[in-house]
């Protein structure tokens, strides 16, 4: 049997690397998934659209906007407001990570059948 320098056998080594691209090729969907998601924001209003809210998927909160007018609501409807432009953009943000999930990981679910059965 013919070994190379590092003396591993020429058909091992070639079939690792087949084996790694392939891996590279078949995660490289879901780093992108990852990384789309990571991006992703959610946005809300309320008020009127006089109070805008932005989050993040990790569920803080990375924007608020309180148009002038809003000033007039009085404090506890101003507080209302702006819990409900967060929670309508945390929705928002769940709804659209629901969608790139299902779009991202279609193309997995006959492997995922596949492993499930067995």
């Amino acid at each position: 049997m013919t070994t190379t320098p590092d003396g591993g056998a020429p058909f091992l080594d070639e079939e690792m690397h087949r084996l790694l691209a392939q891996f590279q090729a078949d995660t490289r969907p879901l780093e992108e998934l990852r990384d789309s998601l990571n991006d992703l924001r959610g946005r809300g209003e309320a008020a009127n659209g006089q109070v805008t809210a932005e989050v993040l998927p990790s569920g803080a909160l990375s924007g608020l906007r309180i148009d002038p007018r809003a000033m007039r609501l009085g404090s506890d409807a101003l507080a209302e407001a702006v819990l409900a432009a967060a929670n309508d953009a945390a929705a928002d943000l769940t709804a659209r990570m629901a969608g790139m999930m299902t779009d991202g990981l279609t193309p997995f679910a006959d492997e995922v059948r596949r492993f499930s059965q067995d």
